[in-house]
């Protein structure tokens, strides 16, 4: 399973080794306007669970092989959640209340009676409007597993919360994927989502950035800069890295949290805002609060509901379904016949411990596509791939050209594309500075407003 699916029927899944229960009970139920899938055995069921993904799961007591006490614990390994109503025609008292105590959501005796059972269903019955939620909520995000399911269920509940959000996990697990996804699931989906690294920018210019700035309140600052705060105004801005943000700069942002406006670099007036604050780091604040590094008061601000990526390594379940959608993703982009991973592959893949996690994983896939010549990707290229991919280390080179761009894309945006006055903030001479902007490829026009555009001279 690549994302929930969309539809808006709920899902149910009816065990049992007789065909005539089969026939009656989907019958019932798609007269009732249910999605129903059947299985005549438990193996049989649980290989569906993982395709099908049911909301319901009804099933016989005593079947050949895995009966339906045995189906109902290994279900519930996966998904304590999930709904199963037990059915069986011989059942004891105490089987029922074993039954009961395993988890089961109800049992009913056969002869089975039509409206009992339908009034069953839709007891236990995942609420659709909830159901469509978190579906709209999952559309963009790519999971199978427990861990993961955990995670965006907790993050669709509060979605439309104006809470702050606070998301660890390690570099490259889809901290912005799960931001974006609750900016998408909010009232304030039609406004702006601004992301900003916080350990991109140097501190001088990182103030500026995010409450702006007055006219002439440091050189260069020859016009008035809007912050990404006010930018963000009745939307949601997402701090990244936020545990690299420096100390002088925590305690203005905590006023930000408390007061809910800003003052700008060099301004006596402030600015009242409405932003959701989403915040992120690699980092392990606890321990960044306990050195001194962290102000205690801020990391509770923003930690109101925290939600923990686990790496991709915790959670390999996740890995096919990923490798599967990020193989599309190449084959559209470079129209080009869809690649699969052999089975051996495959295991490798899921095998490896991918410190990169999946930011490397698609490095890897991407390259392994690039590479085979043939539909079905081998083993021997993965291996090659895996070795090759630079994996979660930078280069120096790498990290310094990251840098020097995000630099220079944030005097740029803070100038409105003056660059005159953009090379004065980087201390270059306006002929060095536009060979760096040609170096990264960015036009100053593209940050520029018409009126600051006529103005400026050649």
């Amino acid at each position: 399973m690549i994302t929930k699916n969309t539809e808006s029927k709920v899902k149910v899944l009816i065990v049992d080794d007789e065909n005539d229960v089969l026939n009656l009970l989907e019958n019932w139920l798609t007269k009732e306007k249910y999605d129903v899938k059947r299985a005549q055995s438990g193996i049989e069921a649980l290989s569906l669970v993982g395709i099908y993904a049911p909301d319901v799961v009804i099933t016989d007591l005593y079947m050949e092989g895995m009966d339906g006490m045995a189906l109902l614990t290994e279900l519930h390994n996966d998904n304590p959640l999930l709904p199963v109503i037990m059915l069986s025609g011989q059942a004891q008292i105490p089987e029922a209340i074993k039954a009961m105590h395993l988890g089961t959501s109800a049992f009913l005796t056969k002869p089975i009676n039509q409206n009992e059972f339908l009034e069953t269903v839709k007891r236990v019955s995942p609420n659709l409007e909830d159901k469509t939620s978190l579906n709209e909520f999952t559309k963009n995000i790519v999971y199978k597993s427990k861990a993961m399911s955990e995670i965006i269920e907790m993050a669709s509940l509060v979605a439309d919360n104006d809470v702050s959000v606070f998301i660890s996990g390690s570099t490259g697990t889809g901290k912005e994927v799960i931001a974006k996804a609750i900016h998408q699931a909010s009232s304030r989906r039609d406004r702006r989502f601004i992301a900003i690294n916080c350990g991109a920018i140097p501190e001088q210019l990182l103030e500026s950035e995010l409450f702006g700035h007055e006219k002439g309140s440091f050189t260069g600052a020859n016009l008035k800069h809007e912050g990404l705060f006010q930018a963000a105004n009745g939307g949601t801005i997402f701090l990244d890295e936020v545990g690299d943000m420096p100390l002088a700069l925590q305690v203005k942002l905590l006023r930000v949290l408390q007061d809910f406006e800003v003052r700008p670099v060099g301004s006596t007036k402030t600015y009242p805002i409405d932003v959701r604050l989403i915040s992120a780091t690699h980092k392990n604040l606890e321990d960044a609060v306990e050195k001194g590094e962290f102000r205690e008061d801020l990391f509770y601000r923003l930690k109101v509901v925290p939600l923990d990526i686990p790496k991709l390594a915790d959670r390999q379940d996740d890995i096919p379904p990923l490798a599967e959608h990020f193989l599309n993703m190449y084959s559209k982009t470079n129209h080009q016949d869809k690649k699969k991973f052999s089975p051996d592959a495959m295991k490798y893949l899921i095998s490896m411990p991918w410190p990169g996690n999946v930011r490397q994983l698609i490095n890897v896939i991407d390259l392994c596509a690039t590479l085979s010549k043939n539909k079905n990707i081998p083993l021997s290229l993965v291996k090659k791939a895996v070795h090759d991919d630079p994996v979660h280390i930078q280069t120096l080179k790498e990290a310094k050209q990251a840098f020097e761009r995000g630099y220079l894309l944030s005097v740029l945006r803070i100038t409105h594309g003056h660059v005159a006055n953009a090379a004065k903030i980087a201390g270059r001479n306006r002929t060095e500075f536009y060979k760096l902007l040609n170096q990264y490829g960015i036009e100053p026009a593209s940050f520029r407003d018409k009126k600051v555009a006529a103005k400026e001279t050649v």
